[in-house]
């Protein structure tokens, strides 16, 4: 074996990285790891993105490991908070020292002869190529690409004698202390920047061209205060984390089979926290609640910056940017010392690396995914991808855990190689992700699609998930071992 031999390779030390390491620590002490780290630090989302008031928009109990309890009062925590959490697990299960950063995995091959995956790198600041070499290849890399975030082709944007930010390349120590800001988005981003902004702007205008559902929740759960004082430690930490994934849980199938009912519901909770600013059209969305991601306003921070005026939303379509801020197609003109364009995400597929199999190219977009974690046809292959519908940890935590049994089957039986097949190939496939965002929309074709079938089929469900992953048999008629 060659000095960058590891039993596992974990590309990523964001969020999924971390825990998937600190998962190998706990349940398969005995395999070496390496985690691949493209930029300089780790946390991911949570030390890339820099935009003011930048949080989870998932509570901590379930956004926060299994394993790790979560100690703060507030719920929805900062990105500070979070990377604080994230060096504490690095710390705790000795992973500090595994991480190598500043290598961009560029490509990736699988040699069944071997049952080897190589993997080769480029350095950031070097540009030297790197190989490496494993049995197991963890994708942790996320789902968004970290060069740039996505702004559609606005008419006249050179026009605009201000400044323009996209949230994922915020400036350091931008000023806007008395500016007019216009925050152009609906979705978590922009959700998460007026309250904060409008603490010190001169006004903060949000201007959408469709509604997205919102509601307030307390950032301090007076249930979790009184179950830490009441039980130990980790036991609190357990019934709080089973507490929430069951609201969420609830929530969010009562969403689906009463869509009227959960609609009037949450536009009800708008218009009681706005008291007075008008709910249509700008909190009245025109399609069903969690067809596309709910939003949390803690403690309904969003709502009170309307109330107090220091925020306002228009709900319209852009016709241009001028020489002073936007005009909408109503005509109706907005100034603005300052435009951030809040519009989504670039999506990418395991980091964009190129993936092959005994050096044929692996085209990941015509494939199936097996449990919501693997590949037809990828040999020793596992991506970490969080639920859309709930906190993005508690699926890369079940996924942590089964493949921890799943190496641990291999170990007993002398497996060398594990792939998933298809035996159906007629069965009907559906786009990977059950939400009609912009950012998902314009990203399908990339991805890899699901099935319409167990195992095929994405349940997005928790308690589901947790009886497939954690306690049925990983061995089944799907997944073939060499």
């Amino acid at each position: 074996m060659n000095q960058n031999y590891t039993d596992v390779l974990i590309v990523g030390a964001g969020l999924s990285g971390i825990g998937a390491a600190c998962h190998l620590s706990r349940k398969n002490p005995n395999k070496s790891y390496k985690i691949l780290e493209m930029r300089e630090e780790l946390g991911g989302t949570w030390s890339l993105f820099k935009y003011p008031g930048i949080r989870s928009d998932s509570d901590m109990y379930t956004f926060g490991y299994s394993f790790k309890t979560w100690d703060a009062s507030k719920s929805f925590a900062d990105a500070p908070s979070i990377l604080e959490y994230l060096n504490e697990a690095v710390d705790e299960y000795k992973v500090r020292d595994k991480i190598s950063y500043n290598e961009k995995v560029t490509s990736v091959n699988f040699d069944t002869k071997s049952a080897l995956w190589t993997v080769i790198t480029e350095h950031q600041k070097t540009k030297e190529k790197h190989q490496y070499t494993a049995k197991f290849l963890f994708s942790c890399s996320g789902y968004y690409s970290y060069k740039n975030g996505y702004t559609p082709d606005f008419e006249g944007v050179s026009n605009f004698k201000g400044t323009i930010i996209h949230p994922q390349q915020w400036p350091e120590n931008l000023e806007y202390t008395n500016k007019k800001v216009i925050i152009i988005g609906s979705g978590a981003t922009a959700v998460t920047l007026v309250p904060e902004m409008a603490k010190k702007t001169a006004h903060v205008t949000m201007v959408q061209r469709s509604p997205t559902y919102i509601g307030a929740l307390p950032n301090k759960d007076k249930v979790a205060g009184f179950l830490k004082k009441a039980l130990p430690k980790k036991t609190a930490h357990k019934v709080i984390r089973f507490k929430n994934i069951l609201f969420s849980i609830a929530f969010y199938n009562t969403s689906k089979k009463f869509p009227n009912f959960m609609r009037n519901f949450i536009i009800k909770g708008a218009k009681k926290q706005l008291k007075g600013f008008p709910v249509e059209p700008h909190f009245t969305p025109n399609y069903n609640p969690w067809d596309q991601r709910f939003c949390v306003a803690p403690d309904g921070d969003l709502f009170k910056a309307i109330r107090e005026k220091k925020a306002s939303v228009e709900t319209d379509h852009i016709d241009c940017f001028t020489e002073n801020g936007l005009r909408l197609k109503s005509g109706k003109e907005l100034e603005a010392d300052i435009i951030i364009t809040a519009t989504g995400l670039q999506l990418v597929a395991f980091g964009d690396a190129k993936i092959s199999v005994e050096n044929i190219p692996f085209n990941p977009s015509d494939k199936l995914t097996y449990k919501g974690l693997m590949l037809n046809d990828l040999p020793n292959f596992i991506f970490f991808a969080g639920y859309t519908n709930a906190s993005w940890t508690l699926k890369s935590d079940l996924t942590s855990e089964y493949a921890s049994r799943l190496i641990n089957l291999m170990d007993k039986k002398g497996h060398k190689v594990v792939v998933p097949k298809v035996s159906d190939m007629n069965m009907e496939t559906v786009p990977l992700i059950n939400l009609n965002s912009g950012y998902i929309h314009r990203s399908t074709a990339n991805l890899p699609k699901q099935g319409s079938k167990f195992p095929w089929k994405l349940y997005q469900n928790w308690i589901y998930d947790y009886f497939t992953l954690r306690i049925k048999s990983v061995k089944d008629d799907t997944l073939k071992f060499n």
